[in-house]
């Protein structure tokens, strides 16, 4: 066994906290992670929401020589972080899809000269291309897995990128690991350590007890019931507030109701254009808007410690959802109120989701033989989504569809490419009088751009034709050399075009009608597992026992108390459902059976 190197002492890991975060000392749980962390330890940290978990790293990572690499799941989330590390001046950058090529060239050559000590990157990203070779020859000291619920099927929210951080690690030679969750039952910790192989893991849990957080559940029939709810606690409570909706539909509906209630509220949700999402948020967190409304999308890395109430619109899908996203109250530690409006109908919503995400087994072969039958020669399938949805049955539809696709890649039966850099769609608009006329003197090496194309593919171009740019003569410099002349050309209504060659490729051996190694078995159980995951969050809606203690012992808390004095239950003060009005429910019940 290997003896990992001490990398510093509780005592300077206290004054790194205080200079470099002003914070005055760690909190308990915060203590015990770090020691082991500088120990060269590897290390699973479960603390909730608001706990301090991104400190348990950061610390450490300042504290030592060679570079902290912090895999993350959401480029907002990655973001965030090193956007607060980077206002205090800390070496600290991320890579993503947001980035151009020579954008990603200059933050690894910071990387590589050790100006930068935190790099942050999504899991596909870490495994694209040399990204990762190169970090194993730089040198990585320490690994962060954030989120790291997301590599347990048994997790609420199981990636299929995540499982493969596990061989990712051991291609980097198996650096110290560390990994941090708000949300992990104890199986999921137990497959969290087994996933990514973490030897002899010190494990820390601190308690889930968020005592400064009022639990309450409010019985609903209608959504005119929840609004009306919702009006309610915001005018009962002060302060900043949180209000989760479940789709963008949603979130502009109850944004809208707000409003006219004259409650100052934005909108927040993946559906907006970055402006507008980051106008919102910071329109929230300056105070601008007392209220955001918000789908899941909106919270996660978000450091407000003063939000007072969260209200949830309608119920989540699991326990741990609810859990996270009603925790963003009351990080101050000062008293705040978590609410959740219950309608028994949420529920097929979630099933709804659920049998999207997971679509039976006659659905998933069905999708691989529209595959296969649509191969060429190098086992590229030249169907997009839309197509092959075409071609399954009508009932199928584009989300189970889809689910079935991601189904087919985790198995590692196909791969889905880009569109080819050097393969375009264009189609000439100008008139040849125009193009004579226009494209003179300076513009000359455009003409001949567009007399290369045609001589291509003719009259074809026309109407719209499919062209590899790396064919044509060499004078011209391929699909690098050309693209600058397209974009400038489009721009002025020369041409339109795009680039084409997006697709799925088939791993060869599809070529054998009888190979499809799909684990069906773990398909059923992650289907079973989620619906698991929502009877507890239903269970925990209708008990008629301390909330507080349902949701500890969900989480295996050991210290978990039968009452805790401060839910609605213990406190005798549960609202009953208002009156029935017509059929509204029967009706809403149809509706989701029907979706």
């Amino acid at each position: 066994m290997t003896t990992r190197e001490q990398f510093g002492t509780l005592d300077q890991a206290r004054s790194t906290l205080r200079t470099s975060f002003g914070y005055p000392d760690f909190r308990p749980p915060q203590i015990r992670a770090v020691q082991s962390v500088l120990a060269g330890r590897d290390t699973l940290v479960v603390l909730p929401t608001g706990g301090g978990k991104s400190l348990c790293y950061q610390v450490p990572a300042l504290m030592r020589q060679g570079l902290t690499v912090v895999v993350s799941p959401l480029i907002s989330l990655m973001k965030d972080q090193v956007d607060a590390l980077a206002r205090r001046g800390l070496p600290a950058a991320f890579i993503n899809s947001t980035l151009s090529s020579s954008e990603v060239a200059d933050r690894m050559a910071q990387v590589a000269d050790g100006s930068l000590k935190l790099l942050y990157l999504a899991p596909e990203r870490l495994d694209a291309g040399r990204t990762l070779q190169k970090l194993t020859d730089i040198g990585i000291t320490l690994l962060a897995v954030d989120e790291a619920h997301c590599i347990s099927e048994w997790g609420h929210d199981f990636r299929p990128s995540y499982r493969r951080i596990g061989l990712i690690r051991e291609r980097m030679g198996a650096p110290q690991t560390v990994a941090l969750t708000a949300t992990a039952t104890p199986d999921v910790r137990v497959d969290i350590v087994r996933q990514l192989a973490l030897h002899d893991a010190e494990i820390v849990v601190a308690g889930f007890d968020r005592t400064n957080l009022t639990y309450h559940v409010a019985p609903t029939r209608t959504q005119s019931d929840k609004d009306q709810a919702t009006v309610h606690w915001l005018r009962e409570s002060e302060g900043p507030a949180i209000v989760y909706a479940p789709t963008r539909k949603a979130v502009e509906r109850v944004t809208a109701v707000l409003v006219r209630s004259r409650v100052k509220a934005v909108a927040y949700h993946a559906g907006l254009d970055d402006g507008l999402r980051q106008n919102a948020q910071n329109a929230f967190m300056n105070e601008r808007a007392r209220v955001i409304v918000a789908t899941s999308a909106f919270g996660m890395g978000i450091d407000k410690p003063d939000v007072r109430l969260v209200v949830h619109h309608a119920m989540p899908g699991s326990l741990e959802a609810y859990y996270q996203e009603a925790g963003r109250a009351g990080r101050d530690g000062d008293q705040s109120t978590c609410v959740l409006l219950h309608s028994y109908p949420d529920r097929f919503t979630h099933e709804f989701f659920i049998e999207n995400a997971h679509p039976d087994r006659t659905l998933i072969e069905q999708t691989w033989r529209v595959m296969r039958n649509h191969v060429d020669a190098q086992a590229f399938v030249g169907l997009s989504l839309d197509d092959i949805v075409e071609k399954l049955p009508p009932k199928a539809g584009d989300r189970k569809a889809a689910a079935a696709l991601r189904i087919l890649a985790a198995a590692g039966t196909l791969a889905i490419e880009p569109p080819a850099l050097g393969r375009v769609w264009v189609r000439l608009l100008a008139a040849p009088a125009r193009i004579t006329h226009e494209l003179q003197g300076e513009r000359e090496f455009d003409r001949e751009v567009l007399r290369a194309l045609w001589r291509a593919v003719g009259k074809r171009l026309e109407t719209g034709a499919s062209i590899n740019l790396d064919g044509l003569p060499p004078g011209f410099g391929g699909a690098m050399g050309v693209v600058p002349v397209l974009e400038r050309l489009e721009a002025q209504q020369f041409v339109t075009w795009t680039r084409t060659g997006a697709g799925f490729r088939l791993d060869t051996r599809c070529r054998d009608a009888k190979w499809l190694p799909v684990d069906w078995a773990a398909l059923e159980r992650r289907r079973q597992a989620d619906l698991n995951r929502l009877d507890a969050m239903q269970r925990y809606a209708q008990t008629r026992a301390c909330r507080r203690a349902f949701v500890l012992r969900y989480f295996g808390d050991p210290d978990v108390r039968p009452q805790c004095n401060a839910c609605d239950r213990c406190l005798g003060i549960t609202e009953e459902a208002p009156p029935r009005v017509s059929a509204a429910p029967s009706r809403l019940r149809s509706r989701s059976r029907r979706t």
